[in-house]
Parts: structure tokens; sequence; C-alpha cells
């Protein structure tokens, strides 16, 4: 990875935090309370906690934009150099779970200077910083490029070249590399490592995977969901005398496998449901009238009762395959044919169903899983799926009952889906496809921002739907995911392959 440094050092920005919480509005509780502690600046912190714990509210709050009293009520006092954040925006910098949801324009070069000059940065330096912090994020593209074309994993490295470049004294990540490949884990642990070394910045990361930033920080701070803190220390202290009760509470600790449950009926696979033959899938870029091709020359085969992994390097075009094979996406080149058992007198393309032909068959998790969310509280949005179906409201209230219980959403039936936690919105987009029993079951990403428990549990669950027959195909980074629950793994790519 390329790129000059920083010119200048900046100075670490300094945090006070005082008996501090914070209740969404509509929430029954609240999503961090009687929190209490110091950074230093210049400190290195990993955020832990369970999925729902409050690292992501509490990364709001620092970078200034987590509301005001219509968006919920705060107590106690949180305070940036002395300040309350939103006085002194752009001392800090976040990157959000949701990379679509920072990104605003069309360019990646006008992006990444759109914080800049928001900042009133000189001209002939912001286009510096601009190219400084694509290249030292890996996104090696022109400054032309079209930021909607990206990937996820693009996308992510986009989001964190627009912070990096405002050049802030406090630098917030929240799963700054959840949908990257391990070779881009492993450079943008690097940028963010080298940065915060140039430049003096505090650093606080939320990051489930404990491994990937243990070498990187001097301190571990553990939220606890009931309120307060569960652990704080040096990093290798904390994982040495408390790992086994933070991985109790969902903690990803080195050496703690998640449990999961065997799978009962692993290779018993059935019949085929749909394969593609000399498939080429991509998508047209805003304004153009052209598709690009992603990816080429896939022949596959989903059958009944098996799992499958999509897998290869960010841009390898594995989320444009799910959805063309999803009936979303129309084919570039090639064919997608469902057998004549998932049909059932339909055409053979799911391209040319109509969604409600796609309900009971194919059923699609998207990378992002606000795309999806439709209602306004968890329970309706359950409800959605198995309504249009034209169940009974008995059928529809146990389907949305027993899918609360197992993906643990019971305490958040009344929320609204959009103020969930990353990792609550992702079992939430699982469960609102599960209620309505498709044979294919299409997700991207689905392990993103669980912690251990919840990791444990939703990878049971896969496993349990495809030993009852159903087909799941996973798109994913989660090696652990491929190993625990996928019977063949497709890797897309250069050495594109296919491994049993």
């Amino acid at each position: 990875m390329t790129g000059g440094s920083f010119a200048r050092p900046v100075p670490g920005a300094q945090v006070r935090i005082r008996d501090w919480g914070w209740q969404h509005a509509g929430r029954r509780a609240p999503a961090v309370s009687s929190l209490s502690l110091d950074i230093e600046p210049g400190e290195r912190v990993l955020l832990l906690g369970a999925s729902g714990a409050g690292k992501s509210t509490l990364l709001q709050a620092l970078a200034g934009v987590l509301g005001g009293e219509e968006e919920g009520d705060e107590t106690g006092s949180l305070l940036l150099d002395g300040r309350r954040p939103s006085d002194v925006r752009g001392r800090a910098g976040l990157v959000l779970q949701d990379p679509d949801s920072q990104i605003v324009l069309a360019r990646i070069g006008d992006d990444v200077a759109f914080s800049c000059e928001n900042l009133g940065v000189p001209r002939d330096e912001i286009w510096s910083r601009v190219r400084w912090a694509l290249s030292a994020v890996g996104l090696d593209l022109p400054l032309s490029h079209s930021s909607s074309s990206l990937s996820g994993g693009q996308k992510q490295r986009l989001a964190l070249a627009g912070v990096l470049a405002m050049r802030p004294g406090l630098l917030l990540l929240d799963e700054p590399t959840a949908n990257l490949d391990p070779d881009g884990v492993r450079d943008i642990r690097n940028v963010v490592d080298r940065a915060v070394a140039e430049t003096g910045a505090t650093l606080v990361v939320v990051e489930h995977r404990v491994a990937v930033w243990q070498d990187v920080v001097d301190r571990v701070i553990v939220l606890d969901p009931a309120s307060g803190v569960l652990a704080d220390g040096p990093a290798a202290a904390v994982l040495e005398s408390e790992g086994a009760r933070l991985a109790a509470a969902g903690v990803w600790v080195p050496g703690i496998p998640p449990v999961v449950a065997p799978r009962t009926n692993r290779r018993a696979s059935g019949p085929p449901l749909l394969s593609t033959r000399k498939l080429s899938v991509g998508r047209t870029p805003f304004g153009s009238t052209s598709p690009t091709v992603a990816a080429s020359s896939i022949d596959l085969v989903l059958t009944a009762g098996t799992g499958t992994a999509i897998t290869g390097p960010n841009g390898a075009g594995k989320s444009t395959l799910a959805l063309t094979l999803a009936g979303l996406l129309k084919p570039v080149g090639g064919t997608v044919a469902a057998d004549t058992s998932l049909a059932r007198g339909l055409g053979p393309s799911p391209i040319d169903w109509k969604s409600r032909d796609l309900l009971t068959r194919l059923g699609t998790v998207f990378q992002e899983p606000e795309h999806q969310f439709l209602a306004s509280t968890v329970r309706r949005e359950l409800a959605i799926g198995p309504a249009a179906l034209k169940l009974g409201d008995r059928e529809v209230g146990s389907r949305v009952d027993d899918l609360l219980d197992r993906l643990r959403l019971v305490h958040l039936a009344d929320a609204n889906p959009f103020t969930l936690s990353g990792g609550e919105k992702r079992r939430l987009s699982v469960a609102t496809v599960l209620a309505t029993r498709p044979r294919i079951l299409l997700l991207d990403e689905p392990t993103f921002g669980q912690d251990s428990v919840t990791w444990g549990e939703l990878v049971s669950l896969l496993g349990e739907l495809v030993d009852e027959g159903s087909s799941v195909v996973t798109v994913t980074h989660d090696l652990a995911l491929v190993a625990a629950f996928a019977d063949t793994e497709r890797v897309l790519g250069p050495g594109s392959q296919v491994r049993a």
C-alpha cells in the first residue's frame, strides 16, 4: 500500500464520561446507562461488548451525531476536550457500520473531499489529502470512479478514506473490517495503525473479532449490557484474566470459539433446485446504458439440503451473483434456470417471476439490512411476509413469536427496526426472510455485527435449515462461517474454483 503521510501531527482528543446514559425515543430501556470512563489523548482503545450493549450508540455520541431531544433522552455528561462533541464537529471522525449511510456524492474523489470542504480546508490541501487517503485504504481507482458502483467492502474503504482525510483528533471506527476480505482486513488495520501513529490521534474501535486489533490497541473496554463497564484494562491482561467471563457475555475471545450445534445431516443433499450455465453477472453504472460485468463463466447448481458459501476478494462479484440468483438482477449473459419442482408452473428463470412468487421460493437477505425494512416495529416487520402469503393470524403470530425468540429479538419486538444496533438489524433481516420459509435462502454477509453467542446461534440455525432440506447460500468473508456451515465453497475472482 502506497501513499504519502500526514504533513502535521494532530493533538489527540481527550474523553471524559461521567454517569452517562442514552435512551432512544420510544424504547423501554436505555441503550447505555451509568457509564463512567476516561480516555486520554493518544490512547488506542478496543471497545467490546455483546450485540446491543450500546457500542455504536457510544461512538455516535462521541462524534456528536447521536441526535437531539427528539431522538432520545440523555443523562450524565460526555465531553470531548472538555466540550460537548456537537460543539466541536470535525474533532472526531466516525466510520459507521453501514458505509452507504455516509457516502453522499457520486464520484469517489468528491466524496472524500466533501468532509474536508465542510471543515474549510484550503482547496490545494484538500486534494492532496484525498489522494493520500484513497491510496492509504487501498482504493486505487480514478477520482471520477462512481461511488455507487463499488462493492460493499470497497464502500467501507471509501468511508474510512473520507474520515482519515479530515485528520480528526479522535478516530472512531464501528466494525471497520466487517465486510472486507482477509487481505483487506489486514490492510485496513495497518492503515489505521500507521495513521494514528503519524498523527497522534486518539483511537476507539468497535470490532467483535478481538484478534484483529489486540496488537494495535493499548486498552480494552468492555461495555456491560446491563449498565456501566464489564471490564477495563490493558488488552492482554483483560483477555487473560477475564476471558471465560467475556466469552460467555458474547465477546470474541481468541482461543475460545463460539458454540455451534453440529450438523445432523451433512452432505445428505437432495434434488437440484436452481442452476446456472455460463452465467455472467454485472450491474449498469449510473448514467450508463450497458452493464459492467463483475463475474463470468459461472456454472453452479444449488441443491436441496446443501449449504453453499460464495467467497472471494472484494469486488469479485459475489453480491451481484447472489442478487442474480435471487431473480433481482437480470443476467448479463448465460442462464439462471429453476428446476420444475421449484418453479411449479412458473417460467424457468426467476427474473421473470413476480415478488409474490419469490416469497416461498427464493428469499434474499441484502448486505445492507435497512434496504429491506418496511414497518415501524420489529414485530410488524416480521409479519409482512407471512401476511403477504395470506396466512391466518394465528399462523402469522406463531411464526413471528418463534423467530423473535430464536434470534434474541423478543425485547425489541416493539422497537423501530432502524434504531437497532448493526448486529440486531442483521438478525432481523435474516428473520424477515425466514418468516416465509423459502426453499432457497440467499444471505449476503449474514454474520456481520454478531457477538460470539449470537454468531453461534445464527450459524446453528442456518445449519438446521439445511439439514431440514433448504438450500442456503451465504456470500461471506467469514472463514469461520464457511468452516462451520458450508458443504460447497464457490470462490470468485482470480483462480475461480469450486471447493467441496
